[in-house]
């Protein structure tokens, strides 16, 4: 009894783990420079991630939501919504993709450096560049390495960029019809992830 109330006083003054890499979208911006080819709009001085987040989303370009999302949340978390966005996008993908979306799945819930790998050395071996491809790439580079016998370090701006690229591609494939009832669903995907901040 007495163990118990001491796990849960510890518990209770852990600081919040964030979701987001920055607290403001200027800090993303001013360690992340290629922001700046990737988005036409900047942020405002003050302005919070989710105010930014709903500004692109309600500008000519909503698809720049998906890419500011994609580089300020942390990689794995990342990695996950994108898992996400794709379920919602599609439901028709190769066997092999979906193969590919489990080992996603769970890796995302979780962990583990060798599925990781596993994951990665699928991606890089299929033999089209899918959505659910891309984000397996997105997967393999979230860590501080790409595979065991491999030295470099990942470049921290991989995942995000293959996360968008598989988001943006599966919102492609949805066509124009629906295109703004799937916008709408993957900004309230990225909200939730907004909240701390």
């Amino acid at each position: 009894m007495e163990g118990e109330q001491k796990t849960e006083e510890l518990e209770k003054t852990r600081p919040p783990v964030s979701a987001l890499r920055f607290p403001t979208p200027d800090e993303l911006f001013a360690a992340t420079p290629q922001l700046r080819d990737l988005l036409q709009l900047r942020p405002r001085e003050g302005e919070t991630n989710t105010d930014f987040l709903h500004r692109l989303f309600e500008s000519q370009t909503p698809e720049e939501a998906i890419t500011f999302t994609a580089f300020a949340v942390q990689p794995k978390l990342s990695v996950w919504w994108g898992y996400e966005c794709l379920r919602t996008l599609s439901t028709e993908f190769s066997r092999e993709d979906r193969d590919l979306l489990e080992r996603i799945a769970t890796w995302s819930t979780q962990g583990g450096t060798e599925i990781r790998y596993q994951i990665m050395q699928k991606a890089l071996f299929a033999e089209t560049r899918s959505a659910a491809v891309m984000l397996g790439l997105a997967a393999g580079w979230s860590g501080t390495q790409a595979a065991p016998n491999d030295p470099a370090p990942v470049h921290p701006n991989r995942t995000p960029r293959a996360v968008n690229a598989a988001v943006l591609s599966a919102l492609a494939q949805c066509g124009l019809a629906n295109r703004a009832a799937h916008m709408a669903n993957l900004l309230k995907l990225a909200e939730s992830m907004f909240q701390a901040y």
